[in-house]
């Protein structure tokens, strides 16, 4: 293969490789069907003019069958005048209205069954652009519903590799760790200090009404005189025994002067 043939060969195929990128075939077909309709008017006309000619050569018959009529009624009454030669000269036109007239209807038979193949042809065609029209609309439809899926299945492509999926799990993983400190922190909120505070007031209290217990109950002589802290609440652990509503009036008292104070 010689070198020019080479680089034609090169040059053909890269031309069509990029003719084929550019080519939109949604646009072709839009194309398509309006060269199609662009051509609707050019055959109207042109079978109109076919159905003109039938008319015009139909309307000539009729003109010639009058002509030869009335030169057959001039014969015969130049006859009767005795004017042979101005029956032979209407005899002259007679014979050539009647060729004419046998010419024109020959004619015209050939522009009727032209006029009827013409309005077929324009028919059949129309057909037919109905025809091509709807199959190019649901190629159209299939082109369209075939890019979408394209474009579906190229985000569904970012979604199971690459960095979309790697994005997800990190944030998965940030926001986890948000929720787990957040709960942490919440946990430390409920036993701070405090809380631990609140504690050690009311057991500081509890302590206070139970000195101030036993100091009413020494007050009353209801303890005894011995040493030991140990020994006045034994007696006065007794003493509970042996008067227990006086107790419970005690502590109720202390109670209320305590909320009083507060």
């Amino acid at each position: 293969m010689g070198l020019w043939a080479r680089i034609t060969r090169v040059f053909r195929a890269t031309t069509g490789a990029a003719v084929d990128r550019l080519e939109n075939p949604e646009l072709v077909l839009q194309q398509t069907i309006r060269d199609m309709r662009d051509r609707v008017p050019e055959l109207n006309n042109s079978v109109a003019q076919v159905m003109a000619t039938e008319r015009l050569l139909a309307k000539n018959g009729e003109n010639l069958e009058k002509q030869v009529v009335d030169l057959d009624s001039k014969i015969k009454a130049s006859v009767k005048m005795g004017r042979d030669d101005i029956a032979t000269a209407y005899i002259g036109q007679l014979q050539q209205a009647q060729l004419d007239l046998e010419r024109t209807k020959g004619q015209l038979d050939h522009a009727s069954l032209a006029s009827k193949q013409a309005l077929k042809a324009r028919d059949n065609y129309v057909l037919n652009m109905k025809k091509r029209t709807a199959e190019a609309m649901q190629l159209i439809s299939a082109s369209k519903q075939a890019k979408l899926q394209e474009q579906l299945a190229q985000t569904m492509e970012t979604f199971n590799i690459g960095d979309d999926a790697s994005t997800f799990q990190e944030m998965r993983e940030k926001i986890d760790r948000r929720v787990a400190a957040a709960e942490a922190k919440l946990q430390l909120g409920s036993t701070n200090v405090d809380a631990q505070m609140a504690d050690i007031e009311r057991e500081a209290m509890d302590i206070q009404l139970h000195d101030k217990l036993l100091e009413y109950k020494q007050q009353m002589g209801m303890l005894g005189t011995g040493s030991g802290t140990s020994k006045q609440i034994g007696a006065g652990a007794g003493s509970e025994k042996k008067d227990p509503d006086l107790l419970d009036q005690v502590i109720v008292n202390e109670t209320e002067e305590m909320n009083r104070s507060n």
